[in-house]
């Protein structure tokens, strides 16, 4: 019952954090486009923080109390030429992300990108180039990356408690009865960088390089799921609805992720539900560590280590064991304390390198090559400066 109770009060607070008095310079944040994800990921975030503040939006103003209001055909352009505004979060859809965060690092803002950071490796390298170039601030928003129970998982695997890696495995499963979007979604659009590896896969794929401390070397196989396109619509054309893939990495680890946004039953005829499925394992010689819930490990995780020989003991880490952070804290919310010391030119505890983005985006491609669906067009956007 108390864990229960735990549970509730940590995810109510998440959802309605405290708010803080701001510092007078306070970091002045404007949200490009309408994306469903923003208040999670940066609205909520920022009312617990002393040193942002969300001071523009075109559609979220209103209801969160944002000052200024971004509308009309240069609604996103005049955002960006805004003096008053330091950074920039970019939550639009795939295929616009290079063209507005370029133009953001041109107008002279820092930026937080969603993920994937765009529809191609080369994309992706350019961006985090231009951004050094003008001495400003990139990282794509990949939260989990900075929550502590992500990092304590790559601290048990690294420590060699249970012996040398040899497998890791991701997975990011929604059954199809919980489907939630339509046909004509942004995730289906290819010229809007569509795809469920791109939309869900990222995540797996980050996950399983992130706790190896590795690139891959290979992909054995990889199969997709295509979504219907009985008319050939040119915008359905080569979009995934699940994607899986097997890949090996050095000193002999293997890796599988798999994804999947239309999730058939398993059984006869596929009749019996799926549950959704949110899970990374590593596999060593001396036994296994399981991390259920990876992308969301806010809201509930368990960290279970099952030695071959010993007690199976089950771990939680909403803090980092210095005490850094909340209980309450998002992964959302740590992201944005690393990205605001990083732009204040503080050392943040957890950093992911423009590099990093680029090889992830690199393997999404390979992987997509592998299928046979090929890579998500490249935006014609080119920048005059």
């Amino acid at each position: 019952m108390a864990s229960f109770i735990g549970l509730l009060i940590r995810n109510i607070k998440i959802n309605n954090p405290p708010e803080v008095e701001k510092k007078a310079d306070a970091l002045r944040c404007g949200i490009l486009g309408a994306a469903r994800i923003a208040p999670v990921a940066i609205i909520l975030p920022s009312k617990s923080h002393p040193d942002v503040t969300i001071v523009a939006a075109e559609t979220f103003a209103r209801k969160h109390s944002i000052p200024k209001t971004y509308s009309g055909r240069s609604g996103y352009q005049d955002m960006l030429d805004d003096q008053e505004i330091d950074i920039i979060y970019n939550p639009l859809p795939n295929g616009l992300h290079y063209e507005w965060t370029l133009k953001a690092l041109n107008a002279g803002k820092h930026v937080l990108l969603e993920k994937p950071s765009t529809d191609t490796e080369s994309e992706t390298r350019f961006l985090f180039a231009y951004a050094r170039h003008k001495g400003l601030v990139l990282l794509e928003a990949f939260h989990s990356r900075f929550h502590p129970a992500i990092n304590r998982v790559k601290e048990i695997v690294a420590s060699n408690e249970l012996g040398k890696l040899k497998n890791v495995s991701a997975t990011l499963c929604a059954p199809w009865q919980m489907r939630v979007v339509g046909d004509d979604d942004i995730r289906y659009r290819l010229e809007l960088g569509g795809g469920i590896l791109m939309d869900m896969g990222c995540y797996p794929l980050a996950m399983v390089r992130y706790v190896t401390s590795a690139e891959p070397t290979s992909i054995m196989s990889a199969q997709a799921d295509v979504f219907p396109n009985p008319r050939d619509d040119p915008s359905k054309r080569n979009i995934d609805t699940g994607t899986s893939a097997s890949l090996t990495f050095p000193n002999d680890v293997t890796a599988s992720i798999e994804c999947h946004a239309l999730w058939h039953g398993w059984g006869p005829f596929g009749l019996f539900p799926r549950v959704p499925d949110m899970k990374f394992v590593a596999t060593c010689e001396g036994g296994t560590v399981e991390l259920f819930n990876y992308v969301m490990p806010h809201s509930y995780h368990s960290i279970t280590v099952t030695p071959s020989r010993g007690k199976r003991r089950v771990e939680k880490a909403y803090t980092y064991a210095d005490g850094l952070g909340e209980d309450w804290w998002s992964s959302y919310r740590y992201q944005l304390e690393f990205f605001v010391d990083k732009v204040r030119g503080r050392e943040p505890r957890l950093w992911m390198e423009g590099d990093d983005s680029v090889s992830n985006m690199e393997w999404i491609e390979k992987i997509y090559e592998k299928t046979g669906l090929g890579s998500r067009p490249k935006s014609d956007f080119v920048l005059s400066e």
